[in-house]
């Protein structure tokens, strides 16, 4: 399929003007993602319509804590990243090239009417970047809406602003990662910037009505110290405010990160304590298992609200749909009177 957001250079190449990194393409020649592709000097989004994989999970596990809790999300993604992450999780699909093996085909219409079929609350675009086959997203995210069905993007952020818009405006929730809180870290682990992740997370928080969470992976020695999560909490308390919800997430050893040591949980437990200290209401832990860490409480009085046990609903204390049943105060999110029952299940589909 044809893509958008490119030109034709004056010497004849095209230049791709989706994510920061422009791409400049010579004929048969791929972006850094590799699914962007000049053919016949257009630029080409050579994986629409072919996936790595569905499974249904649960929402929590986006993570999505906020976001109709307990529900069911049909998960997918397709091959490639424009990010360079050394500790990449995903890496057999994001860093793959096979895209004609790893790949079967799925049209959006298709996947918002298997979504809804398996009574699925959403969609979620994960695995690896959605920004990247973003025409395929929001096709595909246009179709779940009008089958009942909420798109959701879990992405790096890592996007020019024009296309950010409708990106965005074709996503009811994201979570974005917010891999480190220096421009060091970004460069030498992402091989790429900071700066314009920053100014993701704004527009989305400010300019739309896209419920936003955010993720950031803990490594140890790399992106963990003390200063590094007081300045980022501090960030996100002051640009984004106190209500958006946080995740810190253990690091386990990956792609080109093989000898780094895994997350202890007390780096969690530490971080989570700085966040809150700085004001962020709703911090989570996320890749172990504790249940105080994971579950939400009321941030006037502190009342137990939603109860989780790994990614399974236990209590669930909200009044009104989403208020403190002790002090009356709202819980910011997406709720209904009753959580899904979906719990820790994750069930591949085949199309």
């Amino acid at each position: 399929m044809q893509a958008k957001y490119w030109h034709t250079r004056d010497d004849g190449k095209i230049e791709c003007e989706l994510c920061p990194r422009h791409c400049v393409l010579k004929p048969g020649q791929r972006g850094f993602c590799f699914v962007r592709e000049n053919i016949g000097s257009q630029m080409v989004l050579t994986s629409y319509g072919k996936s790595t994989g569905f499974c249904i999970d649960p929402i929590e596990k986006k993570p999505l804590n906020h976001y109709y809790p307990g529900s069911s999300v049909l998960s997918f993604g397709t091959a490639g990243c424009n990010l360079g992450c050394k500790f990449c999780q995903n890496w057999d699909i994001s860093k793959s090239h096979e895209i004609m093996i790893l790949s079967a085909k799925a049209e959006p219409e298709e996947i918002a009417h298997v979504a809804k079929g398996y009574r699925c609350k959403s969609v979620a675009f994960t695995y690896n970047d959605p920004v990247i086959f973003h025409e395929y997203a929001v096709d595909t995210a246009i179709a779940c809406r009008e089958n009942d069905i909420h798109p959701v993007a879990v992405t790096a952020g890592y996007i020019m602003p024009e296309p950010r818009k409708e990106f965005f405006a074709a996503m009811d929730a994201t979570n974005i990662d917010l891999k480190g809180f220096t421009e060091e870290f970004y460069k030498n682990f992402t091989n790429s910037h900071l700066n314009n992740v920053l100014d993701t997370l704004q527009y989305v928080k400010h300019e739309t009505n896209t419920w936003l969470e955010i993720t950031t992976l803990l490594i140890p020695g790399a992106n963990d110290s003390l200063q590094e999560i007081e300045n980022m909490s501090q960030w996100i308390a002051e640009n984004l405010g106190a209500d958006v919800p946080l995740h810190f997430s253990a690091f386990h050893p990956a792609w080109h990160m093989m000898d780094t040591p895994r997350t202890p949980p007390e780096t969690l437990f530490r971080a989570r304590d700085i966040a809150m200290k700085n004001g962020i209401k709703y911090v989570y832990t996320g890749n172990i298992i504790d249940t105080p860490s994971a579950s939400t409480f009321c941030s006037g009085c502190g009342e137990l609200l939603i109860e989780r046990k790994s990614y399974t609903i236990g209590e669930w204390n909200l009044a009104s749909g989403s208020k403190c049943p002790k002090c009356g105060d709202g819980l910011p999110g997406h709720f209904e009177d009753n959580p899904g029952k979906w719990g820790n299940k994750a069930v591949p589909v085949k199309f």
